[in-house]
């Protein structure tokens, strides 16, 4: 299973559609981490799941959502504001503990990364439109089989980017 993970575009929009378009027959879920800053049903946003932002106004989504994945696993997905990830992931680690979420995909500090801590997968895919610490533009995929999460990095223009690569073995999911 793949997952393409992207968040805080704020605004953008041929972005979103490049990004969904270039991934289209590799991908089998499209998640977006908030802040799009878009209306609900903008076309930007077909085929995404999509989680409000602290500056998402005008949309009318869902704080955050629980999604099923193969083998039994569950990803949380939410913005990040609300949990104060900026600070610590503890507050957002307690919640995916809540809900038996095992991968967390959020967005909000517009810093790209991945990480296992206690059993759960942390991702953050970055921002697509307003980059902090590194320059690059960026967004994710997570590619789940059998006995590996897989967390590849790329930047807006579809390079990949190497050194934010991640591999757990699911096993260390709890």
């Amino acid at each position: 299973m793949k997952i393409l993970m992207i968040s805080d575009s704020h605004g953008l929009t041929d972005e979103l559609q490049t990004v969904a378009k270039r991934h289209a027959d590799e991908v089998d879920m499209m998640i977006h981490c908030g802040d799009s800053e878009l209306e609900t049903n903008h076309p930007a946003l077909e085929g995404y799941k999509v989680v409000k932002g602290n500056c998402d106004f005008l949309g009318d989504f869902e704080e955050e959502l629980l999604l099923p994945l193969d083998g039994g696993r569950k990803l949380f997905l939410t913005h990040g504001h609300l949990h104060g990830i900026k600070q610590s992931l503890l507050q957002v680690y307690y919640r995916a503990e809540e809900l038996g979420a095992n991968i967390i995909c959020f967005g909000h500090s517009h810093i790209p990364g991945s990480e296992l801590l206690r059993g759960k997968l942390f991702i953050n895919p970055g921002s697509i439109h307003l980059p902090r610490v590194r320059k690059e533009r960026s967004y994710a995929i997570l590619t789940l089989d059998e006995k590996t999460a897989h967390v590849q990095f790329y930047t807006d223009e579809g390079h990949l980017l190497p050194d934010l690569e991640n591999t757990v073995t699911l096993e260390g999911i709890s």
